[in-house]
């Protein structure tokens, strides 16, 4: 019976940083001591798992951001009879530098309410197809708080970056490639900014995160083209959405009814 609880999802999303995504449920399956040649950023959504790392023995409650380095040997099982859940992304070192391996050794485990909450909206957004900008967003601000803890206390609180020119910037560069879109990426190396400084100066100039301004103006697209009397399937692929699923999720979220529903409501005012 416990056999039949085991699943697996495992994937490589279209996100630089990210070399692999990883969704487990396992009751009784115990890791052997092994390496990644990635990082391992963890959270357990039930359960716990023990692991030994460098010789000292650890554990992951659901509260918890565990980081593992590469090229260090662990091991893992489930701490409970239940067994457990979890979510793994591996991460290259683009996103944390051999420096920081000591420190994660010396402390792989994280608790940290916001660090937490934020990996797991990063998960979220790597399972949406057409949401790799939210996923490139989250990742370098999950990336930025990582190494500030490995780099000492008081680091993970700093404030917000303010820079309105560079954030007036981005918003000119969103503004050009509504349907088209813009990577993270490339949207760093056009403005010649670090992709976290772009994210937080964005965010504290319009009080909203870049992915979520392209969002609203492909929605503003799509209300007028729906209320021309396209269809749903038509306007999604005109205004950038990767497809009608992609334009329904944001749409309703936008404006409250899905986006058949609103072009509907073209035709009999009230």
């Amino acid at each position: 019976m416990a056999a039949a609880r085991e699943s697996v999802t495992a994937w490589r999303p279209g996100i630089p940083g990210v070399v692999e995504v990883f969704h487990a449920r396992f009751t009784e399956y115990a890791y052997p001591m092994h390496v990644h040649d990635a990082w391992t950023l963890l959270i357990v959504d039930d359960g716990a798992v023990r692991y030994d790392l460098d010789r000292h023995q650890h554990g992951t409650p659901h509260d918890t951001v565990t980081l593992l380095p590469p090229h260090v040997p662990h091991n893992g099982s489930a701490a409970t009879a239940d067994g457990f859940r979890k979510r793994v992304l591996y991460l290259d070192a683009s996103q944390l530098g051999e420096d920081l391996i000591g420190p994660a050794v010396d402390a792989p485990d994280l608790r940290d309410p916001l660090l937490r909450r934020r990996v797991g909206q990063l998960h979220g957004a790597l399972t949406r197809a057409g949401d790799e900008l939210e996923a490139a967003s989250r990742l370098t601000l999950v990336g930025e708080r990582l190494r500030a803890h490995l780099r000492g206390p008081g680091a993970a609180g700093r404030p917000p970056s303010r820079d309105p020119v560079l954030a007036r910037r981005l918003r000119e560069l969103l503004d050009a490639r509504v349907v088209e879109g813009v990577s993270l990426e490339d949207a760093a190396a056009l403005l010649q900014a670090h992709p976290a400084h772009l994210v937080r100066a964005f965010s504290a100039a319009y009080g909203i995160a870049p992915h979520q301004y392209l969002m609203s103006r492909r929605v503003e697209r799509a209300r007028r083209l729906l209320l021309d009397g396209r269809s749903p399937g038509e306007v999604a692929v005109s205004t950038g959405f990767y497809d009608q699923s992609h334009l329904t999720r944001h749409f309703r979220r936008l404006v409250g009814v899905p986006p058949g529903r609103y072009r509907l409501s073209a035709a009999a005012p009230t």
